[in-house]
């Protein structure tokens, strides 16, 4: 497993060598004797372990740095922004007498042509 972890840093295909387990990797003292063109095998692969961490580590400071300014900034959008417009008080509804008089007198003035 180790040769096969190796051989996908080498080549640079670490979505593989994370699939097979690079992360869990556990050095052996035998691991650096497994291949004789490299005997720093398990240094390489504890080093490429160090990396992805370090790399998945200012990956989530970055994303909550974001989402913090993200949030200051909103909170000082909504100080900035203007006070809601007071709301117009509804017109009071004519009492009932009243609107009676008033659609007799609109019901005349259509009679007479007026507006």
């Amino acid at each position: 497993m180790p040769l096969q972890l190796l051989a996908c840093v080498l080549d640079d295909d670490l979505d593989r060598a994370i699939a097979l387990g690079l992360m869990d990797y556990v050095a052996s003292p035998d691991d650096d004797r497994l291949d004789p063109a490299h005997p720093t095998l398990s240094a390489r692969l504890l080093a490429e372990q160090a990396r992805l961490r370090d790399a998945w580590a200012a990956r989530e400071r970055h994303r909550a740095r974001a989402a913090r300014l993200a949030r200051r900034a909103a909170e000082r959008d909504a100080r900035r922004a203007p006070p809601p417009a007071p709301q117009q008080p509804e017109r009071p509804s004519l009492p009932p007498l009243a609107a009676a008089i008033l659609a007799r007198a609109k019901a005349k003035a259509a009679e007479r042509g007026g507006p």
